[in-house]
């Protein structure tokens, strides 16, 4: 059968680091680049007699993510060890919960920007449809391994980090819904301010589960689950490659059994790690030397931190700066870049010159320079100077790009000096008027082809008012006086 003949099952768990200056259950540092086995302490090292202390403001972010997500709280929250015997966990159990975790239900509603750029997806507004969740439950990161051809090497600096476990219900159908939740969830996070969910620092990762069974069947196919997946991409193809796989084994007679494969992005393909594990194997139970967490303190102090979701921020973009919605759902989806422009559009009263500015031209320069919106050297004050300065006639947007070169040097001068020390003024009017009637004048064979019909010599009239010109003016007005000039 084809594959189309399948119902497709997909379920996430996402691991998310949540943004503190120390670990879950001591004052070690937390944060990505330092040498290894640096941060380390005999708390977070699991040394005989070291005993945790709860980290306050990771179990507040946790809970702002539950409200952000319309999770409810129960009123007691406990902690489990989830017992294991593996190098990147030196305690041998991991501190985690299972029964009574802080956030239960919820959903993660899926943007319609959040799809990938050749999904085919229709969306009337900016959800297409909400995915539930399971539960959110807090634990410690585990430490970091490195493998290489005959040996390992471990860095406990990550072990112990407080981790999010965002858990969703077997609800998505797809490898583009899929690709979809983990962008629309990443923004939740970033816009929440509790993590930077950067999947490439590992501060935000997943397990995919997927099964597949005949179409009128109820009853779901044999649960596979794959690890080791480090990018939205890489999910989707995890997922296109493992539905096509299952489904083939299927057509030719072959049951799938319950497994956890990992995804090698490299080969393209997953590959067997272990059968039938159940949550029974880790012999969960309560751990002796943390007391239940009371949520309602909790709850109460984040409801009123409550930031602006995605979908609330793209219809202020649009009602505030009179954004398209084209142009808001690209702004929306990079929280960065949105950052970078209302802090321009606020000086400018051109905003959606900036938008344009940051959508069809900043990518460019930035690919060019090697640059992230977050690193630029240009300050939004500035690029709102450089729109400025267009609308104001000093110079063509082809010549201010010669300015946001000086700007990126220059970071501290003004769009208007910069414009300045490349020879852009605001030309006189009247002189300006002056040369163009001198240069009609000089030019009659010119002229009269424009007149009979061939715009595209125009352009020669307005080069020869640019070359004789003294400061620079815009061409575009050049144009503009030329045509009025010839009646045009």
């Amino acid at each position: 059968m084809p594959v189309s003949d399948y119902l497709v099952t997909i379920g996430l768990e996402v691991h998310c680091q949540i943004k503190t200056a120390t670990k879950m259950f001591c004052s070690c540092k937390a944060g990505f680049g330092y040498e290894p086995n640096t941060n380390v302490c005999p708390t977070c090292l699991g040394m005989p007699g070291a005993l945790p202390v709860l980290n306050k403001f990771a179990i507040e972010r946790t809970v702002l993510t539950g409200l952000m997500l319309g999770c409810s709280m129960p009123p007691v929250s406990k902690w489990d060890r989830k017992n294991y015997f593996y190098a990147d966990m030196p305690k041998n159990y991991q501190t985690s919960q299972l029964d009574l975790p802080l956030c239960i239900g919820g959903e993660v509603p899926l943007y319609s920007w959040a799809y990938p750029a050749d999904s085919k997806v229709k969306a009337e507004g900016a959800v297409v449809r909400t995915v539930k969740l399971d539960h959110i439950h807090l634990e410690e990161d585990a430490a970091k391994l490195t493998h290489y051809g005959s040996y390992s090497l471990v860095d406990y600096n990550r072990g112990g980090t407080p981790l999010m476990e965002i858990v969703s219900a077997p609800d998505l159908t797809s490898p583009d819904e899929t690709y979809a939740y983990l962008k629309s969830l990443q923004q939740i996070l970033i816009c929440g301010g509790i993590s930077d969910a950067d999947m490439e620092k590992g501060q935000m990762r997943c397990d995919v589960n997927v099964s597949l069974r005949p179409k009128g069947q109820k009853e779901l196919g044999a649960k596979i689950e794959m690890k080791n997946i480090n990018s939205m991409s890489a999910a989707r193809r995890a997922l296109i490659y493992e539905i096509a796989r299952q489904a083939d084994e299927l057509d030719r007679g072959i049951a799938q059994v319950q497994s956890t494969r990992r995804w090698d992005d490299d080969l393209g393909e997953s590959i067997v790690m272990r059968t039938k594990e159940n949550a029974h194997d880790y012999r969960y139970h309560t751990c002796p030397d943390l007391i239940p967490v009371h949520t309602a303190e909790y709850v109460e102090k984040m409801q009123k931190e409550m930031p602006e979701l995605p979908d609330a921020r793209q219809q202020r973009l649009m009602s505030t700066y009179g954004l398209p919605v084209a142009d808001a759902n690209t702004l929306v989806a990079d929280a960065q870049l949105c950052a970078y422009f209302e802090t321009a559009a606020a000086a400018t009263k051109a905003p959606r010159k900036v938008a344009n500015w940051l959508i069809n031209i900043f990518p460019s320069v930035l690919a060019e320079k090697e640059c992230v919106i977050e690193d630029c050297p240009v300050p939004p004050a500035a690029l709102a100077g450089l729109v400025d300065v267009v609308e104001e006639g000093i110079c063509s947007v082809s010549q201010a790009r010669e300015v946001l070169e000086v700007l990126w040097t220059n970071p501290g001068q003004t769009a208007a000096a910069a414009a300045a020390s490349l020879g852009y003024k605001k030309a006189d009017s009247g002189a300006l008027e002056a040369l163009v009637e001198k240069v009609i004048a000089e030019n009659p064979d010119l002229v009269g082809r424009v007149k009979d019909g061939n715009m595209k010599l125009i352009n020669a009239l307005t080069g020869q008012v640019m070359k004789n010109s003294n400061p620079k003016p815009n061409p575009k007005l050049v144009t503009e006086i030329l045509m009025a000039k010839l009646g045009l």
